[in-house]
C-alpha cells in the first residue's frame, strides 16, 4: 500500500516562506510526476505545481515566480518551497502523485495546513 505523508505547514506572517515535504512510502516500482494542489475554505481545489521524475516542473500562474517545487528521487519526496507568501495563499495543501506499484494509480496526501497571516 502506498502512501504519501505531507509535513512542514503552519502559520507565518505575510511576505515569509514554508517549505512543505510529502513522502510517498511502500511498494514503489517508479513515480511518474508529484505535486501539489490546494484548497481554501469555501473555495474549489486548486492545483498548483507539478514536477516529472525527469524535472520537468509546471505552476499555477498564481504562484509562479513564488513557489519552487523540487524532487528528491531517491527519497521518493517532493517539496514546495513557499516565498513571499499572501493571505490568500491559506489552504490546505495536498501533494498527489503518480505510482507505479503493480499498477499505475494516482495517490493523494492528507493534507497540511498553511496559514498566512496579514
Amino acid at each position: 500500500q502506498v502512501q504519501l505523508v505531507e509535513s512542514g505547514g503552519g502559520l507565518v506572517q505575510a511576505g515569509g516562506s514554508l517549505r512543505l515535504s510529502c513522502a510517498a512510502s511502500g511498494v514503489i516500482r517508479s513515480i511518474n510526476y508529484m505535486g501539489w494542489y490546494r484548497q481554501a475554505p469555501g473555495k474549489q481545489r486548486e492545483w498548483v505545481a507539478l514536477i516529472t521524475s525527469g524535472g520537468n516542473t509546471h505552476y499555477a500562474d498564481s504562484v509562479k515566480g513564488r513557489f519552487t517545487i523540487s524532487i528528491d528521487n531517491a527519497k521518493n519526496t517532493v517539496y514546495l518551497q513557499m516565498n513571499s507568501l499572501k493571505p490568500e495563499d491559506t489552504a490546505v495543501y495536498s501533494c498527489n502523485a503518480e505510482i507505479r506499484t503493480w499498477s499505475t494509480q494516482i495517490y493523494w496526501g492528507q493534507g497540511t495546513q498553511v496559514t498566512v497571516s496579514s
